[in-house]
């Protein structure tokens, strides 16, 4: 099996993990559906050798881990300037840009007290994500993270506009 076939069954299986987290109001939920896709899509972007997608996903590991106990600004900060130096450590091309650039909405993100702007934020990360993951060329990369944003839109529907017209 080749490595891009590998990496395209493993986020494939992240899917299920995106699809559920936003239908989670529990940002704590929320957060162990990203730990787990982090997991495997780190692995796809490792086997897709973008390795600043592939660091900042192994970053977001304990990023949303340090998230599930804190919102902490602190640790928020933290993992802000991590995002930064792993993305200039191991810059390749525009891509290693865009990455950082998302991984720095999920930072934002994973730190907030409320489900609502995190959600707000992670629709900014996984719109750059979906780009960065066309330009490498991941269908599978590009599919998981349109379903996230999909996820996103409905459990955003739910909990907050169709809420407020009820």
């Amino acid at each position: 099996m080749s490595a891009f076939l590998l990496s395209q069954i493993l986020v494939s299986i992240a899917i299920i993990f995106d699809l559920f987290s936003f239908q989670f109001k529990n940002r704590q939920y929320i957060l162990l559906c990203f730990i787990s896709a982090s997991i495997l899509i780190g692995t796809h972007f490792i086997l897709l050798e973008k390795w600043t997608a592939a660091a900042l996903m192994v970053l977001a590991i304990f990023r949303f881990t340090a998230g599930y106990y804190t919102t902490s600004k602190k640790v928020r900060n933290f993992f802000l300037v991590a995002t930064v130096l792993v993305s200039a450590l191991t810059f390749q091309d525009h891509l290693s840009i865009i990455s950082c650039l998302a991984s720095l909405f999920g930072t934002f993100a994973a730190f907030h007290k409320h489900d609502k702007r995190l959600r707000e934020f992670m629709l900014m990360s996984t719109s750059l994500w979906i780009l960065h993951n066309a330009l490498a060329l991941s269908p599978m990369g590009v599919a998981i993270e349109l379903l996230f944003l999909g996820s996103n839109f409905i459990g955003y529907y739910r909990f907050y506009i169709k809420k407020k017209n009820t």
